[in-house]
């Protein structure tokens, strides 16, 4: 049985043991170490990284009462030196730790008692039993379990027996009846977990909600603890000091500058389709005249997507013609037809599409395929145009 020293000590970082075994597996190398640090995926919390003589760790995971460590490659040695990634392991303990406050705070303030539990490596998020919380009821919690971290309450860890638990307010039972580890913050609660936690609640640091949503009939809160919330700060201290360069404004004054700035995109916009809408009355007129046969067929170098459908369908209802265009710069080709010819554009795409490696459809009056290379899109083309002179 591995001696797991995380439950003795959160703060081990270094320590020397030695390989009770080795194994080599479909999906890799693992050791059992005699005693260990690292802490294997579990009760929602991370594995730990870090090294056995100097042989990175990629994974931690355990099996009955031994912890499995998979590295990169075995270690020649049976004495090894071990030692913890720090950041990584100080991280899961902030967001562990915050995440035991943050549910306590929940269950305190609106008797919303946590479901579920997630530690992502963004961010970390709980499920309570509520079907919707306010923003002034997450104010609320998020102001409340910051006091808390202020006050630096102790964080303290043990096990204990079946009958010591029985003399415990729990958060709820545990799933085990033996080894039974308690999580105590002073002063607010005990909890039956196995994870690594801070000493006390003012080494969480801070903790900031992010946003909530509905889950399943519960409200799923997101959070960031400690470094993640300093990160997250950053960040956007970064991108609102960029945002206030660019709109050359204070930060309190951006949000009525892009008001702004949307405003006038909106006014530039319908000036834009207008100049389109006339242009587009002009192209048609040019393709109507320079036509080849009761069809009009034209590549153009740089159009959009969107602006050869408005097109195409544009000439389609105006002449009663079929439409057939392409555009080279994305290597697109687009087909409408207003009814004169018994042709439906989307079967005929969906029937040759696959010859000429495109993907697309459409519905009966008009449709639209990608392809992979220009070659592709204008050997299409090609053998549309065909196909609208056999049906003329």
């Amino acid at each position: 049985m591995t001696k797991k020293l995380y439950y003795e000590s959160a703060y081990t970082t270094e320590w020397q043991t030695r390989i009770t075994k080795s194994l080599e597996r479909e999906d890799g190398y693992y050791v059992i170490l005699e005693e260990t640090a690292f802490y294997p995926t579990g009760g929602g919390q991370p594995f730990d990284t870090g090294e056995i003589n100097g042989i990175p760790v990629l994974d931690v995971m355990a099996e009955e009462d031994e912890v499995l460590h998979k590295v990169e490659r075995l270690p020649q040695e049976q004495q090894v030196s071990c030692r913890i990634d720090w950041t990584r392991r100080f991280d899961h303990m902030q967001q562990h730790s915050g995440q035991h406050l943050l549910s306590a705070v929940c269950r305190d303030l609106y008797d919303a008692m946590t479901v579920s539990f997630h530690m992502g490596s963004d961010h970390a998020s709980i499920d309570v039993e509520r079907p919707e919380l306010s923003h002034e009821q997450l104010t609320a919690i998020e102001r409340e379990v910051n006091r808390r971290i202020y006050q630096n309450l102790s964080v303290v860890s043990y096990f204990v027996t079946p009958e010591q638990m029985a003399q415990l307010t729990l958060v709820k039972p545990p799933k085990v009846t033996e080894d039974i580890r308690i999580v105590e913050i002073k002063g607010v609660e005990y909890n039956a977990c196995g994870g690594t936690h801070v000493s006390s609640t003012g080494e969480i640091g801070i903790i900031k909600l992010l946003k909530a949503e509905k889950q399943k009939g519960n409200t799923r809160i997101y959070f960031l603890c400690g470094y993640r919330a300093l990160n997250e700060f950053n960040d956007n201290q970064r991108i609102l000091g960029a945002l206030s360069n660019k709109f050359k404004t204070a930060k309190e004054d951006i949000m009525e500058r892009i008001e702004k700035w949307e405003q006038e995109q909106r006014q530039l916009q319908q000036e834009i389709d207008e100049l389109k809408a006339k242009n587009d009355a002009y192209v048609a007129q040019e393709l109507l005249a320079s036509r080849e046969g009761t069809w009009v067929a034209h590549v153009f170098a740089d159009k959009p997507l969107k602006d050869l459908q408005n097109l195409a369908a544009k000439l389609a209802t105006d002449s009663d013609l079929p439409v057939l265009l392409a555009t080279s710069s994305e290597n697109k080709v687009v087909l409408a037809n207003s009814g004169r010819v018994e042709l439906s554009c989307g079967a005929f795409f969906k029937a040759h599409l696959s010859e000429f490696q495109g993907k697309g459809g459409g519905s009966d009056k008009s449709a639209q395929a990608g392809f992979p290379s220009w070659e592709d899109a204008l050997a299409f083309f090609e053998y549309t145009k065909r196909h609208l002179a056999e049906k003329a």
